[in-house]
């Protein structure tokens, strides 16, 4: 069987080129069951809308396996239409949030043939084994499509409970030496090495969020969260140093730790292997509270902690609360002075655009900002399907044809709904005098042209926090 598996690209202007690890994860177990296939890695080499279409009408494949987050619902609805067009027989599997999310909408309104709910690894790899042998898919565990016009969902696919056991990715599916190329974007300043010198891979450390954000959506929402073990985490990382020669290594989690206990098994592991590179990942913003909490973070910056992330969101109290966000602004200035005293430099993003959102809350969120000297990842309030914004969006008339909204869905950086009683001039203004404001006070030394793209890209990373 001729399998195709397609690595989308959601941001083609971004200079960021980060490593797909669901697909990384999806793409090693097809691997590993014995299926061979090709990989058209869009993302890193950043192919062109024409010469893929022309890759996907030359080349037919007995399936395709693609997936992405929501934000990419037209994209996977274009290549889609363009492989059922010029290869009717081809069956499509789609994973990831655009497939657990909207799996009817999907179904319907697009070619897809398979939706992949929740986790991908044992679901793609027994649903190519029954498409393989022409056999009916309806006793595999986890995926939705298409009978007679209706949609069919099978029985849910039991979750991993250990993923400590999932074999690691094999990154040389992949164009490895790409993506460590495209690792010296990504780390933020200040870097403890030249930025030219960074040799960088990400590692899965957990799966899922122990918050349940009203805006938030994500494959893992609503199960329990899980954790790796430190002693499989290090394994890992020493492998990928060896064979890669690392000196940078990316937590990319939706939470990283979710506790202290977890926190120091994983750096004191790190030490007592003596590994050797620098890291990034993200906690809650409250995670972190006492004065003696700077012991955990001393052992941190030893083993190599190069920056943290957590989100602050919205200074205002109120929004905080319909966010369901269970973290005050007080727990995020604790933990961002302690961070400070431990010389962590750290990162934070904003979400912008609740419905009662006014110039006022606004201001107050850049305020605290700037009260706590970060630099921050500004972005609007996207609703996504499977949310509880989202629900309040269709209750109250703002989405009115779902499938327009996710054909206009994108970065969160563009203003795409405006849910608020402020015009939309006035809500962008508001955001960027507040970027303007961070700009001077905190000497990142932006113009404004520079600002404006940084909403497009990655404004966590040129955060710049000085004592």
């Amino acid at each position: 069987m001729k399998i195709l598996v397609i690595n989308v690209s959601l941001r083609p202007q971004s200079p960021l080129r980060l490593f797909p690890i669901g697909l990384g994860y999806v793409a090693t177990a097809i691997k590993n069951a014995g299926f061979s296939f090709d990989l058209l890695d869009i993302d890193v080499e950043r192919y062109s809308p024409a010469y893929v279409e022309s890759f996907l009408k030359s080349n037919r494949y007995d399936a395709v396996c693609m997936g992405c987050i929501v934000t990419g619902y037209k994209t996977i609805k274009e290549y889609a239409a363009i492989i059922k067009s010029a290869h009717p027989q081809t069956k499509i599997i789609v994973g990831n949030s655009v497939a657990t999310s909207i799996p009817h909408i999907l179904l319907t309104r697009t070619a897809v043939d398979y939706a992949v709910i929740g986790e991908g690894e044992q679901t793609v790899v027994e649903l190519l084994h029954e498409i393989s042998a022409k056999r009916p898919v309806d006793k595999v565990k986890g995926i939705c499509f298409l009978n007679g016009g209706e949609v069919v969902t099978t029985e849910p696919r039991a979750l991993i409970e250990d993923i400590s056991i999932i074999p690691p990715i094999d990154f040389s599916i992949f164009n490895v030496d790409k993506y460590i190329e495209y690792s010296k974007v990504y780390p933020s300043d200040p870097l403890p090495i030249p930025r030219e010198q960074v040799r960088g891979l990400p590692v899965n450390t957990a799966r899922g969020c122990i918050a349940n954000c009203g805006f938030c959506y994500h494959v893992f929402k609503g199960v329990p969260y899980r954790y790796r073990s430190a002693a499989s985490l290090v394994a890992e990382m020493r492998a990928m140093i060896e064979k890669y020669s690392l000196n940078h290594i990316y937590l990319l989690d939706e939470l990283t730790f979710f506790s202290k206990k977890q926190t120091l098994e994983l750096v004191n592991a790190i030490l007592d292997e003596k590994l050797h590179f620098y890291w990034s990942g993200t906690c809650r913003s409250n995670l972190f509270d006492r004065e003696e909490d700077l012991e955990i973070m001393a052992k941190m910056k030893a083993s190599g902690c190069q920056s943290m992330g957590y989100s602050l969101e919205s200074a205002d109290e109120g929004i905080l609360h319909d966010m369901n966000k269970k973290v005050l602004v007080a727990h995020f200035s604790r933990q961002t002075k302690l961070f400070h005293k431990a010389g962590i430099p750290v990162s934070t993003s904003l979400v912008i655009g609740y419905p009662q959102e006014t110039p006022q809350t606004i201001k107050k969120t850049f305020d605290c900002c700037l009260e706590n000297r970060i630099y921050p990842s500004a972005g609007y309030l996207l609703p996504q399907p499977g949310s509880s914004i989202y629900d309040y969006a269709r209750q109250h008339g703002f989405i009115k044809d779902e499938e327009e909204y996710l054909l206009l869905m994108g970065d969160r950086q563009d203003l795409r709904l405006n849910m608020t009683s402020m015009p939309d001039a006035q809500l962008q203004n508001c955001v960027l005098e507040g970027l303007k404001r961070c700009n001077e006070v905190l000497g990142v030394g932006l113009s404004e042209k520079e600002l404006v793209k940084t909403l497009y890209y990655r404004l966590p990373k040129i955060e710049k926090n000085n004592a």
